[in-house]
């Protein structure tokens, strides 16, 4: 192999391997069935309600916070990070 073909080839592997790792990926969710659990993970930071079949989350004092089947208890940091959006209605 020639110096120049070998040398286009590092070239090629470093371009694609430098576009990976500018792609931003997204902050994995960690779920909880219980509050206590989620506070213990993340200790400074606050804990809402994920309702996965909504894609909202809930923030505490809201009418909807830890309530349905279909949700967890996840940290504020996570889910900001994630494509879901927070809730708007039922501040108390």
């Amino acid at each position: 192999m020639s110096s120049s073909l070998f040398g286009r080839i590092v070239v090629a592997v470093a371009l694609v391997l430098a576009a990976g790792t500018t792609g931003a990926a997204a902050a994995p969710l960690t779920p909880f069935r219980y509050e206590a659990q989620a506070q213990r993970h993340c200790p400074g930071d606050k804990v809402v309600w994920l309702d996965f079949r909504k894609g909202i989350y809930y923030a505490k004092g809201q009418k909807r916070y830890g309530q349905g089947f279909d949700g967890s208890f996840v940290c504020l940091s996570e889910v900001r990070g994630s494509s879901y959006r927070r809730s708007l209605l039922g501040l108390r």
